[in-house]
């Protein structure tokens, strides 16, 4: 019976963790998320998490709001990172970033760090930080430089 009990402690521990995704994105009540990128293979554990916590769903690459947030599920073979990078910044707030989701080393898709370290740039985005957000993708923060604006 002890055993059933901690399965079941393991379990809701784990479930608490996928919550706090949204928190380590920055991700905050009544912010706007727009998802680009989403496939069979993306994690609906980070998804759920992230609609509970803003209370509304993610809004699809058809929305034209401004918004807070996009999270960007991107694999090796989707094409041309620069290109969708551009994309997914056009709707972004001022003060908005852009997570690209990438599946993690030895997964299916996985992209290079690098890869995304020179698209940045590129677009007029900045490499922030990276985070594992589950066991099969890794999540690294795009936003404008702020050392740029400062300089101004």
């Amino acid at each position: 019976m002890c055993g059933g009990v901690n399965t079941v402690v393991a379990a809701a521990a784990g479930d608490t963790g996928k919550l706090g995704v949204a928190e380590r994105l920055g991700i905050e009540s009544d912010m706007v998320v727009q998802e680009l990128g989403w496939d069979d293979d993306v994690d609906d554990d980070v998804r759920a998490a992230i609609e509970e916590v803003i209370g509304a769903d993610l809004l699809d690459e058809d929305s034209d709001e401004i918004v807070d947030v996009v999270l960007l599920w991107w694999r090796d073979e989707d094409g041309d990172l620069v290109d969708t990078l551009v994309d997914a910044r056009a709707p972004l707030a001022e003060t908005g970033v852009i997570w690209v989701l990438t599946p993690k080393t030895g997964r299916d898709g996985h992209v290079e760090p690098s890869d995304i370290a020179e698209a940045a740039p590129t677009v007029g985005l900045a490499q922030t930080s990276n985070i594992s957000v589950s066991d099969d993708w890794t999540a690294t923060r795009l936003a404008t430089p702020k050392a740029a604006k400062a300089k101004r």
